[in-house]
């Protein structure tokens, strides 16, 4: 399945044990009942910011014993025993383990265990625990009460004052200030006991939620048939406010009162949950706002749920089918916060992983159906999203971690048909790029043998984007949303078995204006939205621009400043540098070392496409004796040829550097794979680009059979004069001393002027009595002389007036077919 859950706690193992050997050390009854006792009421209660985790159990006696297990020392501790047999509802420990608060409900007759009835009592109670000492009745009313500790951001000293947080049933929230003091040491106690102050936070709500890792309370309150969705920031100066409120166009029929993460309500049977409609609330550190939401719905043949991107302004309504056509809902679904994906379950139906970060477009999300073998990983019973991606299972106890299987998703991506499958779970694949073991090899090498399997996008430029944007995303902060995150701007084809819904929002009003960490960034976000019309995304156009305009400079000659090119220039060399220390095995790939300032103007995300030819070039075990021109091509050259294609293809559409080296590799291969007239057909429209560096191994490596002299002359004359008229000097060939012959001439008589000659011409100085070519080449050697003697000419590489006499005389013998 596309979901890993690995176990963090499980109160059968981390617990119980603990529980056995203490019983086993101060009680010498029966060890079975004392087991049969625990296991069968053991049940996690609570789970505080810190991790720690609260429990409650029945000893041997009936009596109601709450304990804590530590989750960095992994150690459990015992926090206090009621000796009177009550149902716990809920739990909570101050951040220094020295006040306990609890509520219980009361049975009718004491001591014996009869069915919940409409009139029991529920007890509120708050108790000293450091040393244990005395108890406080905080409520005893008709209602169920839950309570909470509020915890400070940093657990360093002891506060002189704690604060908890009571949810009533009768849907109001109150806030008690609790004075403590120490007396005789390390004694903790509550100053003045009899009258603790209190303030109501929060009336006529039928919802509420707790954020226990960033302190946040979000509750929906019922005002003139409205529904207000609020949010309460509790502060680590005791202070609170009112950050936002929203009003919420839903449907709440069917929704009594719950509470989200407040603990388990086991009063609730599973039947009862599934009848009534499910909501929950997730951010995360970048800013996104997200409300899960799924109505109740009588109909056995499809399931309805929508997310609210509040950071985004709109709604998504999604509507999709049962698993399998024999299948009918049961269950309800079950909402997962992930980070930056949401996961939407139905058991045996489907998973829909959610792209909060990216919603814009469906085919971010990845939706599996039970065909895709999903059912039966999650377990059956109700699950609690917590943050830092824990869901608690709340029938077994169980704490899991939560992430994205990789194994999975990357045999999904082997196996999947769809274009819409291939992109999301791509984008699943790489959002883990920050987590160990990431296998980045393995979607190369999926991406270089299914490089033309997507025709709804280019797969090439999809991954370097995505990957860039994955890796470096985390690292960000506002400017995040203004990267490129997909190739791809719009998507039209449907995603089958889910239908799809999308609304625009109003933006939640944000009451407080000094804002910080999380909040800046939700503002952030939602000032980006209200005021960014149409909204601003990064595009490659001005990189393109200011490329084009650095290569127009350089070969014009004028540059705005020399200190700002040399500083690219410095910056494309570190950037080679990392990539080549980044891994401690020996490239492949044969790039040949070469100077590309073209490509040093644009250095970037190298490594990603040195990454792609280094798999497909260790798939096909291809061997540096490729760089030889006269070996012959193999169906292994043609492949990597195709895929260098279709790199360069994508980088220059994108305006992605190239690694220094590979347009000269990606001619040689090209001459190896094709024919002539197909060659300099891609030599011509740019798709082959003739660097010095192949030129001058394509001459050195070919012999002159009548094939290659048609190749070389072809490469030749396309060009630039001043590559070329280094490459011909490499070719000893009369058509190359022809060439070298005329751009000598050329330069010699480019400022000629005519002058009064001697018309007797010494014949006995030339090999040949020919006499154009006799005067002509007198002339030559008169220039040649005095510009020697104005400038101290020197012939380039031995080319004078001899060299073109000898060169003339040859181009004429082979004209005349002599």
């Amino acid at each position: 399945m596309a979901l890993r859950l690995v176990t963090h706690f499980d109160v059968l193992e981390d617990v119980l044990p603990s529980l056995l050997t203490q019983a086993a050390t101060t009680d010498k009854g029966d060890g079975a009942g004392v087991l049969e006792t625990t296991y069968g009421s053991l049940r996690v209660l609570n789970i505080e910011r810190n991790g720690n985790i609260i429990y409650t159990y029945k000893d041997n006696k009936g009596n109601a014993v709450f304990g804590l297990y530590d989750c960095q020392t992994r150690q459990n501790e015992h926090l206090y025993t009621f000796e009177k047999d009550m149902q716990a509802v809920s739990c909570s420990v101050n951040s220094e383990r020295t006040m306990l608060a609890a509520s219980f409900i009361q049975y009718t007759t004491e001591g014996v265990k009869n069915d919940l009835q409409p009139g029991s009592k529920c007890l509120t109670l708050l108790v000293e625990i450091h040393p244990v000492n005395n108890v406080k009745v905080l409520k005893a009313v008709d209602s169920c009460i839950w309570v909470q500790f509020l915890y400070p951001q940093a657990e360093s000293h002891l506060l002189p004052q704690n604060h908890l947080l009571l949810i009533s049933e009768e849907k109001y929230i109150e806030r008690f200030h609790i004075q403590i003091t120490r007396e005789d040491g390390d004694r903790v106690v509550i100053r003045n006991s009899s009258h603790l102050p209190r303030e109501r936070l929060a009336e006529d709500f039928v919802w509420a939620q707790w954020d226990l890792s960033e302190q946040r309370l979000y509750y929906i309150e019922l005002k003139e048939s409205r529904s207000i969705l609020k949010c309460i920031q509790f502060r680590a100066d005791e202070s609170f406010n009112l950050m936002f409120e929203m009003p919420l166009d839903i449907s709440l029929t069917g929704l009594r009162f719950k509470l989200v993460n407040f603990g388990y309500d086991y009063r609730q049977d599973c039947e009862k949950l599934c009848n009534q409609p499910s909501l929950c609330i997730f951010t995360n550190h970048t800013g996104s706002l997200c409300m899960c939401y799924s109505p109740k719905s009588d109909s056995q043949e499809e399931i309805t749920y929508s997310v609210f991107y509040l950071h985004k302004g709109y709604r998504k309504t999604f509507t999709a089918a049962p698993g399998s056509a024999d299948s009918q809902v049961t269950d309800g679904i079950t909402f997962l916060n992930l980070g930056y994906f949401v996961a939407v379950y139905s058991p045996g139906h489907f998973l829909h992983l959610l792209n909060i970060q990216h919603p814009d477009l469906v085919c971010h999300s990845l939706f599996l159906t039970g065909n895709n073998k999903i059912a039966a990983v999650l377990p059956p019973s109700p699950l609690q999203s917590l943050p830092g991606s824990l869901v608690l299972d709340c029938y077994s106890g169980k704490v899991y971690r939560a992430t994205l299987d990789q194994s999975y998703l990357l045999r999904f991506l082997w196996n999947a048909r769809l274009d819409c499958e291939r992109m999301a779970a791509l984008h699943c694949i790489l959002s883990c790029s920050q987590d160990p073991g990431f296998q980045e090899e393995q979607i190369i090498q999926w991406i270089s043998e299914h490089v033309s399997a997507c025709h709804s996008f280019d797969l090439i430029q999809e991954f370097l984007i995505a990957s860039s944007y994955w890796s470096v995303y985390a690292e960000l902060d506002d400017v995040g949303m203004l990267l490129q995150y997909s190739s791809v701007l719009t998507w039209n084809p449907e995603i089958p078995g889910i239908k799809l819904v999308t609304e625009e929002l109003p933006l939640p009003l944000m009451k407080v204006y000094c804002l910080k960490g999380y909040w800046a960034k939700l503002n952030s976000n939602l000032e980006y939205i209200k005021y960014t019309k149409p909204h601003l995304h990064y595009h490659n156009s001005v990189v393109r621009r200011e490329w084009l305009n650095l290569i127009s400079e350089e070969r014009t000659g004028k540059r705005r400043s020399t200190m700002y090119v040399r500083n690219i220039l410095e910056n494309a060399m570190k950037v080679i540098s990392n990539m080549e220390t980044r891994t401690l095995e020996p490239r492949l790939i044969p790039f040949l070392q070469e100077e590309d300032r073209h490509q040093r103007l644009l250095m970037g995300l190298l490594d990603l496409i040195w990454c792609l030819l280094e798999t497909s070039w260790r798939r096909h075990s291809m061997h540096p004796l490729v760089l030889h021109l006269n070996s012959h091509c193999s169906a292994a050259d043609f492949e990597v040829f195709h895929l260098m294609t279709r790199i360069l293809d994508a980088a220059s559409s994108l305006c992605l550097p190239l690694p220094p080296g590979f347009h000269s590799l990606h001619t040689i291969l090209g001459v190896h794979c094709l024919p002539l007239y197909s060659l300099l057909h891609y030599i011509d429209n740019g798709v082959l680009l003739l660097t010095e560096t192949a030129v001058t191994r394509l001459m050195k490596d070919l012999d002159n059979s009548e094939k290659n002299e048609q190749l070389k002359f072809s490469i030749i004359v396309r060009l630039p004069p001043l590559i070329g008229q280094k490459v011909c000097r490499l070719w000893d060939h009369p058509m190359s001393s022809n060439i070298i012959s005329r751009n000598h001439v050329a330069r010699l008589l480019k400022n000629y002027r005519k002058e009064p000659r001697n018309s007797m011409i010494d014949k006995s100085s030339f090999p040949v009595e020919f006499l154009p070519l006799n005067y002509f080449i007198e002339i030559l050697m008169g220039l040649e002389s005095s510009s020697q003697a104005l400038h101290g000419f020197e012939g380039h590489d031995n080319v004078d007036a001899e060299f073109v006499e000898e060169a003339a005389l040859k181009h004429t013998t082979m004209l005349l077919g002599l």
